[in-house]
């Protein structure tokens, strides 16, 4: 089985790391770090990312790995929904985690299907066709997405459930321990005060850049 994990600068690493840790120690998977060429991708300020193939030369693969980022540059550039476009109608499953799934949506993988992305960014995946749902994991057809960052463990052993086996999602879960206890409970728009939704909107702003929606249409 054959998993492409979709590289591009600015993705956030979590999201990427998270589902490669579930889903790479699968029954006969060859795990792929797919990018635009083969040089080391930014991940954040400080960690890089190397790929191990390329869009030009990975043309198909059983599952499909989009991680969030910043999307806005990605977005108006083209490159990764030009390569979803193609790959995704043959793949079995196409997933992203975090703001990934406005990737998704710009290569229209996601056109008249329910899909959850970040709270921050709900919006945005809204203006690019998809039906936006608050629940942190989604599933429809072929496609499931997950919410913010962290989310993407969710989704990534919703997965794992489906292709192994609830035993075989359940000792994932075991074996990288996989049991929240937060020392807060703010982990959703929902639960956190306004004081802290504002905070984050502010830092969400500013690293998304605010006025970058245009480049996204253009």
């Amino acid at each position: 089985m054959d998993i492409a994990f979709v590289l591009y600068p600015n993705m956030t690493a979590l999201d990427l790391v998270g589902p490669y840790d579930v889903l790479s120690p699968g029954p006969d998977v060859t795990s792929h770090f797919v990018a635009a060429t083969l040089d080391p991708v930014p991940a954040g300020s400080a960690m890089r990312i190397v790929p191990t193939t390329t869009f030009d030369t990975l043309d198909r693969a059983d599952v499909i790995v989009v991680p969030g980022g910043e999307p806005y540059e990605v977005l108006a550039e083209g490159t990764v929904a030009a390569w979803l476009r193609k790959v995704h109608p043959t793949a079995t499953w196409t997933t992203s985690v975090c703001t990934g799934s406005t990737l998704l949506a710009s290569a229209g993988v996601l056109e008249g299907k329910r899909a959850t992305t970040h709270w921050a960014l709900r919006d945005l995946l809204a203006s690019l066709g998809a039906e936006v749902s608050t629940d942190r994991v989604v599933r429809d057809g072929s496609v499931i997405t997950g919410a913010g960052v962290s989310a993407g463990i969710d989704m990534a052993l919703t997965l794992a459930g489906i292709l192994w086996g609830d035993v075989f999602a359940q000792g994932v879960q075991l074996a990288i321990e996989y049991d929240p206890e937060p020392p807060y409970d703010s982990g959703s728009v929902e639960k956190a005060s306004p004081e802290v939704v504002d905070l984050v909107r502010g830092l969400v702003a500013n690293e998304f850049g605010a006025g970058r929606s245009e480049g996204v249409k253009a």
